[in-house]
Formats: structure tokens, sequence, C-alpha cells
């Protein structure tokens, strides 16, 4: 035990003096919160849009204004002709034209159906989905209006009611900023432990240590656990970002996320104490630590849900530890669910961490061997 405290004691003096990386550390999850926070959002209002309305009439008017009163829809601007609203949305100045005909009152009054023209630029993928999404259930819920009139029902024949949960509004910060803790954490985990024992055998102090009574596992427990304060540190400093700025609820166990969060420290720090042992210099192991970071962000469910991935992709998935504390941080701070709805989660990373570590110390002693 002693040798584990002189350990700790060593590491610590060495963060002190690096007062950078330090700062880097407090800095890191305060930004980047910040930055992706107000950045990521999936749900794409304000769409500019131009319109060429041919009919000018009150039930063109009448619709243009649902499209607005969406909030998804801006009309920034009237074309006067179909090359205008080619141009506009050609030039990027809109994403979404929307032409009525000269007859689409006519229509209406006679009964037939009055088609109206949505046009989307679907080169950016996200604002298409939600445009068209969005003009679609515009014409369904006035066409069932319509209708209600005409046949004088009090509402459509089919009442269909969505209850939306966890979060009913859909803001994109209380999806995302549980998330972004997530990467914080793996990448300064990962980077910071990787550069670990390289930056020591760099600097000819692991071969000092090496002569030392300390046993391999002695210096992995005292190089990981201060590490692991400084993660919490970090999780304490994004967790109160997401709940003052982006007014995030945390609606489970602040206690239980805490517990949990430990078997996902471990498990980065496993992975980049490995990452520390296999590398020869620092370069190779900030190399080696973003090709870990870089499919963490891709595979993880941080940015694309992964139940649209191929199977065999989604299975690599698998093999990422922020895959599975993605679950536990959604499902405590929106779902408000505990302990007994992620042990499958809690033992994945439980099992990362001690091969991971296990791995570390066995590469360790083979080193010194």
């Amino acid at each position: 035990m002693s040798r584990i405290l002189a350990i700790l004691y060593k590491e610590f003096l060495q963060m002190r003096r690096d007062r950078m990386t330090l700062g880097l550390v407090f800095m890191l999850p305060l930004v980047q919160l910040l930055l992706f926070g107000y950045a990521i959002q999936t749900e794409v209002r304000h769409i500019p849009t131009v319109v060429f309305d041919q009919s000018l009439s009150p039930e063109s008017r009448d619709l243009l204004n649902s499209f607005s009163a969406s909030g998804y829809f801006d009309i920034t601007s009237a074309a006067g002709s179909y090359d205008e609203v080619n141009g506009t949305i050609d030039s990027g100045k809109a994403k979404v034209g929307i032409v009525f005909p000269p007859d689409f009152a006519r229509s209406i009054k006679r009964g037939a159906p009055a088609q109206v023209q949505v046009i989307v630029d679907a080169s950016d993928n996200m604002v298409a989905n939600q445009a068209i999404a969005v003009a679609n259930s515009i014409g369904l819920i006035k066409s069932q209006e319509i209708l209600a009139q005409k046949k004088a029902i009090a509402g459509p024949p089919y009442d269909v009611r969505v209850r939306p949960w966890y979060n009913p509004d859909g803001i994109t910060a209380y999806y995302m900023v549980p998330a972004i803790l997530g990467i914080i954490v793996t990448m300064t985990m990962v980077m910071m432990t990787s550069m670990g024992i390289v930056r020591e055998r760099e600097r000819g102090t692991l071969e000092q240590l090496i002569v030392t009574p300390v046993r391999p596992y002695e210096l992995m427990i005292g190089k990981i656990l201060p590490y692991i304060a400084l993660g919490y540190l970090q999780i304490t400093v994004a967790l109160l970002v997401g709940v003052i700025v982006f007014h995030v609820p945390i609606r489970g166990s602040l206690l239980e996320l805490y517990l949990l969060t430990l078997f996902f420290i471990t498990a980065s720090l496993g992975l980049g104490i490995l990452i520390s042992n296999v590398a020869k210099t620092q370069m190779q192991a900030f190399q080696m630590s973003f090709f870990v970071f870089l499919p963490s962000i891709m595979l993880s469910g941080f940015l694309f849900p992964r139940d649209a991935m191929p199977q065999i992709i989604y299975y690599l998935g698998n093999l990422i530890p922020l895959t599975y504390y993605l679950d536990i941080i959604r499902g405590i701070v929106l779902k408000g669910i505990g302990f007994p709805y992620l042990v499958g989660q809690v033992a994945s990373l439980l099992v990362f961490s001690l091969v991971l570590l296990t791995l570390s110390i066995l590469k360790f002693k083979k080193r010194i061997a």
C-alpha cells in the first residue's frame, strides 16, 4: 500500500508541475460542452423558404400561415416565376420552395384535390428529411380539417395520439449534452493515460521506477487513481454546465450516476494504459488514442442511431466502452432509471476494465522481463 501511495504522490506532483495539462482538464469539458451543446442540433427549424403563389387566394395564404406557424419554415422571399424559385434554391438562399398553381382555390371549392408543390433542397439530408416530414404533416392536418368541415363531424375518423416520453419537446441538448460528457471523458482519459508510461520511458524515469521494489500492478494502480479523480472532476464540471446552461434535467439518482461512471472511467483508463504499454513514442501513443477516439464518436450512438447501422457495424460498436456508457448516462439522466435496468451495460464495462487492465499489467511485465 505504501508503494502505491508513493506512486500516487509522484503522479500528483507531476500533474501539479504540468499546469498546461491540468488547465486543459478543467477547460476541456467547459469549452467543449458549451461549443457542441449549442452547435449540435438535430432538430432543424427556421428553414429559409421561397414562395411562388400563383393563386393569391385566402386558401393559399391560409396554408402558408400553417407552414410559417409550424416554426420550421421561414418565408424569406416571394418569387414571380419557376425560374426565380429554382435560382433562389440553387444559390442557397432558400432550402425549400412552395409553389401554388393558379387554380388552387378553385380546386378546393370544387372539392377536387388541390396540388401544392414543395421543392426541397436534398443536398443536406437532415434538412430535407425534416422539411419533407413537416410539409407532409401540415398537408395531412389541413386536409383533415377541410374534410371534417364538409362532413360536419367533430374531428377526423382516426384519433392517433402520440405521447413522446422522457424528452417530449424533442430538445436536442437533453439528448446530446450527456453524450458529449461521455466523449470528453473518453478523450481525456484515453489520451492522457496513453502517454503516461511512454513519457516516463522517453524521460528515462521508467527505468528508475523499475529498479525500485514497486510491482507492475502497483505501478498501474498508482498511475490510474489520480486520473480517476480527474475524470470525476471533469464529470462534475460537465454536469454543472449541462444543468445550469442547458437546463438538462437529471431525473435519476446522481449518486448512482457517479458510481456507475467509475466502471466507464476505469475501462477508458485501462485502454489508455494498454496503448501506453504498446506505443514506443508519445506520437505513436497519440495516434493510437486518436484511432480509438474516432470510432467511439461514429459507432457508439453518439451521433448516429445504432439501430440504423448495418448489423456488422452494430456489433463492432459493442467493442467500444462508450456505447455502454451512453446507455447508462442517458438512462439515468433522461429516463430516471437505475441499476436494475443497466446491469448488462455495467457488466460489459466491468469486463472491459478487467481485461484491459490485466492486459496492461501483463504487457508491462513482459517489457520489464
